[in-house]
């Protein structure tokens, strides 16, 4: 899954803006729809008193709440 396993971000729905220059409302730049996805990396903890790989999130990483979390 695409969940960070500490503070448990997933998925996030948005956006795609397309580089139109438009002149008014009646041809302003075209969307669709995109997901925009965590940055999760496998990091080896140790929980519990045994080594586990926990999908973690970048921003989880540099704030070194992998250690504090579990």
């Amino acid at each position: 899954m695409n969940i960070c396993e500490v503070c448990g971000k997933g998925a996030m729905h948005g956006q795609n803006i397309r580089n139109q220059h438009s002149v008014g409302w009646r041809f302003r730049a075209p969307r669709t729809k995109r997901t925009f996805q965590p940055n999760l990396q496998s990091v080896r903890t140790l929980v519990g008193g045994t080594s586990r790989k926990l999908n973690v999130c970048t921003k989880c990483i540099k704030a070194n709440k992998v250690a504090r979390a579990i």
